[in-house]
C-alpha cells in the first residue's frame, strides 16, 4: 500500500488541484461576492507563477516530502503514534487535527514575528481576493512551513495516508476559502461551524490590522473560536472593505519579480504584530487617506483639475466680497456725490468701489 501511495501521490495532488481550481473559477464567474476592480491578467500571472515556483522548489529541496517521510516513520517506528501503537483510525483522525492545529499556530507566528511577517505579507498584499490568492505564498515561507511539517511528522508519526489526505485538504480549502464566491447567509452561518468559509477568511485579508490578526484557520474554524481569534464580520462590510495591507498597493507590486523581492522592501513593523485585545489600536489609525475619508464621509478632490476648480471658486467668492456694493451713510458728508467721487479718485479706489466710504475715509481725513 505504501508503494501505491508514493507512486500516485503527485498525480492525486495534481488532479485535485486542477479540478478544484477549475470549479472555483466557474463559481466565481457565476456568483461573485465582490465586484472585481483589477484585471485577471497581471494578478493571475504573478499568483500562478509563484505557485509554480513553489511546487518546483519543494520537489528540489525536499525530495521525500511529507508523505514519503511519513512512510519512512511508519516503517521504522518513529513518532508518538508509531511508538505506542495507536489504532489506525484514531491515529488518522488525531493526525488531521494535530496537523491542522500546527498550521494554525504557524500562521499566528508568521503574523507575530516581524521577520516572518516580511515573508507572509506577500500573501496579504494581493489587492483582490479570489481563488489565486490561496496559492500566493512566498517560496521561503513555503520552505519554512514544509520544514515545520516534516519535524511534526517525525515527532508525532502520523499515518502516510493521513498526511496525503491533509495535504490535499489544505490545498483544497485554501482555494475554497479564498474564493470570491457568494454563499447565502444562512448557509454560511452553518458552514462556518465546520469549515472556514470565504466570508470568514476574507475578514483576515482586511486592511485593518485588528481584522488581519483574526481568523487564522485554514481548514476548520475551531481553533479561532477556542483561542479567541475569531471575528464574524468585517467592520466595512464584505462588498466595500479594502483588501490588502498599507504597503504595496500599486499594480506594479503585483508583478512576479516584485513579489519575490517584497521581503526586502519597506519596514516589517506595524501590521506584523498581533496586538492584545486591551492594547488594540483603532483600526482606522493606520489605514490610508481614502479609508480614513470613508469613515468620516469626507470627499477629497479626485484630481488636480478638481482642486484648481475649487481654488478658483474660493477666489471668485473673495472677489465678490471685496467688490460688493454696500449702502452708504451720507449724513456725515456736506459735499454730496461729487465730493465722494473726488475723494475716491484721490484714494485710488476703482470705479466699482467708489461708493464704499471705508475706502475713502483716509482722503477726507487728509483734507
Amino acid at each position: 500500500m505504501h508503494e501505491t501511495i508514493l507512486e500516485y501521490e503527485a498525480l492525486v495532488r495534481l488532479v485535485a488541484f486542477v479540478g478544484i481550481f477549475a470549479a472555483m473559477v466557474r463559481w466565481e464567474v457565476a456568483a461573485p461576492r465582490r465586484r472585481r476592480e483589477l484585471g485577471r491578467g497581471l494578478r493571475w500571472t504573478g499568483n500562478l507563477g509563484i505557485a509554480s515556483i513553489n511546487a518546483m522548489l519543494l520537489r528540489a529541496t525536499f525530495p521525500a516530502l511529507a508523505v514519503g517521510l511519513a512512510m519512512m516513520a511508519e516503517e521504522r517506528g518513529w513518532g508518538l503514534c508509531n511508538a505506542i501503537g495507536v489504532p489506525r483510525w484514531v491515529a488518522f483522525v488525531a493526525s488531521l487535527l494535530v496537523l491542522d492545529l500546527t498550521i494554525y499556530l504557524q500562521h499566528v507566528m508568521f503574523h507575530a514575528v516581524p521577520a516572518l511577517w516580511r515573508l507572509h505579507r506577500m500573501h496579504h498584499a494581493d489587492l483582490e481576493f479570489d481563488v489565486t490568492t490561496g496559492v500566493r505564498f512566498h517560496p521561503l515561507e513555503i520552505i519554512l512551513s514544509m520544514g515545520l511539517k516534516l519535524g511534526l511528522i517525525l515527532a508525532f508519526g502520523p499515518p502516510a495516508v493521513a498526511v496525503l489526505v491533509f495535504e490535499v485538504l489544505l490545498n483544497a480549502t485554501s482555494m475554497f476559502n479564498h474564493g470570491n464566491v457568494r454563499i447565502p447567509g444562512a448557509v454560511d452561518r452553518v458552514l462556518r461551524w465546520v469549515v472556514v468559509t470565504p466570508d470568514m477568511h476574507r475578514v483576515h485579508h482586511s486592511i485593518h490590522p485588528s481584522e488581519t490578526n483574526s481568523n487564522f484557520g485554514f481548514n476548520v474554524p475551531w481553533w479561532d473560536r477556542l483561542l479567541g481569534t475569531y471575528r464574524a464580520q468585517p467592520v466595512d462590510g464584505h462588498e466595500t472593505m479594502a483588501i490588502g495591507i498599507e504597503q504595496f498597493r500599486t499594480e506594479r507590486d503585483l508583478r512576479l519579480d516584485r513579489m519575490l523581492l517584497q521581503p526586502l522592501r519597506g519596514p516589517a513593523g506595524g501590521d506584523a504584530t498581533v496586538h492584545r485585545k486591551n492594547g488594540a489600536r483603532d483600526p482606522r489609525r493606520r489605514v490610508g487617506r481614502e479609508e480614513q475619508d470613508r469613515f468620516r464621509n469626507v470627499r477629497r478632490p479626485a484630481n488636480t483639475a478638481e482642486r484648481v476648480e475649487g481654488v478658483e471658486a474660493r477666489q471668485r467668492r473673495f472677489h465678490l466680497f471685496v467688490t460688493e456694493e454696500r449702502p452708504v451713510d451720507r449724513s456725515f458728508d456736506h459735499r454730496g456725490r461729487d465730493g465722494i467721487d473726488a475723494a475716491a479718485v484721490r484714494c485710488g479706489a476703482s470705479s466699482s468701489a467708489r461708493l464704499r466710504t471705508s475706502a475713502c475715509t483716509p482722503a477726507f481725513a487728509a483734507e
